[in-house]
């Protein structure tokens, strides 16, 4: 399996709890993976073709490229969201061009990669891209390095791919690209998230050494650090790197490692479903650092955010480790809670759900707790509602599917929001969710997956009603889980490029099966399980 996982269907005759049995493997893999598990990215693969072609696996992750390209030429999801994953392949595929790689003729996968580009993704106004991280210094380092290669090209291979250079979207410019690119020259010191965009940089991160693991939580950051510091610059680093490298045959995931990030939503979110979990204290320690005056951060090499703050305190409650959350009023803002003080681009609406999660444990917990901690609750209680759309939705900046929004400000709410106006906001979300089920039974932005279909159980089994029509509805969703559960699951979550942290969205799914079997025990014990007997993950 793509996500270093063995998916095994249940015998309900002999398999008691199935989904706490799979959520048991799950919990295992996490210390047994401490970098966590997310699938194989395009970019990060492209950057290391293009740019680290002493390491190993390089010609696998070039054959990688050429599996992944689309019929029309590009790479990745739909729409705006293939620009990033194209440009980067589209680069690397020419860099092994004149390198004179010579595993397949590259000339016809060149073409219909730049006709994708030239025809569609470029041809854009950038406020029509998504907001995706640092898109405004990735998309100009890949079009100039595009540009260059190009303009290298011996003359018999530039007859046979005769085009004008690439040209930026419209209202995207490089003026942010140069500066940032002039200041890491001159040694200033960089926001400490930079270091995630490093591969683009041109730079030394000056806070890089010999014992660091992973620049930037990026495996093209840290491979792009090592090539210019050499590779003896870190042999913590260039272990990591290869080791990554095998468990893929080649290519490489991004972001990486996602550590807190991991185990905190994956905790959190079984607990919140009544999944009984017993994580190993190696895994509750890493969540331990939560409780300290500057949070936690997703990974190595990030800086702490609270987002994952948040989550990490959620999971330690549920888990009878409650710890204060007043270190996030560090992020407080005037519009709610940001998710890096001081560099935020956006408001992030799961952001300041996961905070009300975090605070709406401890006023629960604490009744008696200073009045600061229950204005919180209440003021979240009103941010969110405020940002809900007419429709009934919320989207994100961290996930492309409204679906993982509306749950995670849903599930918030339904715990802890207070006021009619929150109880309102759950009732309107949820009609829309179960206005937009698909026939076969699943949810989705562009098809039905089993991660969206997740949440939107979640967001309706959160609603305490038994109406013949959401008990249906849960159903038919609960039932495409169980036949979809050998799927593969398409990246959907914000990164360079989207992304799929599998063992989180496995979580998800598994949270999601706990709810529906146990609204199914008063409606029809038919369906028992999604599929799952045991999680064994490789090591």
């Amino acid at each position: 399996m793509s996500d270093g996982a063995t998916r095994v269907f249940a015998d309900p005759a002999t398999t008691a709890d199935p989904v706490t049995d799979a959520a048991r493997g799950l919990i295992a893999g996490l210390a047994l993976r401490p970098w966590g598990q997310v699938a194989p990215s395009v970019y990060e693969s492209g950057r290391l073709v293009a740019g680290a072609t002493w390491l190993p696996g390089h010609h696998q992750r070039i054959r990688f490229l050429l599996r992944e390209q689309r019929p029309d030429g590009a790479w990745g999801p739909p729409e705006g969201y293939a620009l990033v994953p194209t440009l980067s392949a589209t680069d690397a595929l020419l860099a092994a061009l004149a390198d004179g790689w010579a595993g397949v003729d590259l000339l016809a996968p060149m073409a219909r990669a730049l006709d994708a580009l030239t025809g569609r993704l470029l041809a854009t106004h950038a406020r029509s891209l998504p907001d995706t991280p640092a898109l405004d210094l990735i998309v100009p380092a890949l079009v100039e390095s595009i540009n260059g290669r190009l303009a290298g090209l011996d003359r018999a291979t530039a007859e046979r791919l005769p085009r004008p250079p690439l040209v930026l979207p419209a209202g995207l410019g490089s003026n942010r690209l140069r500066a940032v690119r002039a200041a890491a020259a001159a040694g200033a010191a960089l926001p400490t998230k930079l270091a995630h965009f490093y591969e683009v940089l041109d730079a030394i991160p000056v806070a890089a050494g010999p014992t660091v693991t992973a620049v930037g939580a990026s495996p093209a950051a840290t491979a792009a650090w090592l090539t210019a510091a050499g590779p003896d610059a870190s042999p913590t680093a260039h272990a990591f790197l290869r080791e990554l490298i095998r468990e893929a045959d080649g290519p490489v995931p991004c972001p990486t490692p996602i550590t807190v990030f991991e185990r905190a939503w994956v905790l959190s979110g079984l607990r919140r479903a009544g999944v009984l979990v017993n994580p190993p204290e190696t895994v509750l320690r890493t969540l331990a650092a939560a409780t300290g005056a500057g949070g936690v951060a997703t990974g190595e090499g990030l800086p702490t955010d609270a987002d994952t703050t948040s989550v990490t305190l959620d999971a330690l409650a549920r888990l009878g480790r409650p710890a204060d959350p007043a270190g996030l009023w560090a992020y407080e803002t005037a519009d709610g809670f940001c998710t890096w003080p001081g560099s935020e681009d956006g408001f992030s609406v799961t952001t300041n759900a996961h905070v009300l999660d975090a605070f709406g444990q401890h006023v629960a917990a604490h009744p008696g707790a200073d009045a600061r901690y229950h204005r919180t609750v209440e003021r979240l209680s009103a941010v969110l509602t405020g940002h809900q759309r007419a429709d009934g939705t919320w989207q994100d900046r961290w996930h492309a599917s409204p679906y993982y929004a509306i749950a995670g400000c849903v599930l918030a709410l339904a715990e802890f929001g207070r006021g009619a106006a929150a109880a309102e906001a759950v009732d309107r979300a949820a009609g829309w969710v179960l206005n937009s089920q698909r026939a076969d039974g699943s949810w989705g932005r562009w098809d039905g997956t089993a991660e969206e279909t997740a949440y939107a159980l979640q967001v309706l089994l959160a609603v305490p009603t038994t109406v013949p029509r959401v008990d249906d509805a849960v159903a038919r969703g609960h039932a495409y889980l169980h036949d979809s559960a050998a799927r593969e699951h398409p990246p959907l979550w914000y990164g360079k490029e989207l992304y799929c942290p599998t063992v989180i969205v496995r979580a998800a799914v598994l949270a999601a099966c706990r709810l529906a079997r146990d609204r199914a025990s008063a409606v029809d014990r038919s369906v028992v399980d999604c599929g799952y007997q045991s999680t064994k993950t490789a090591t």
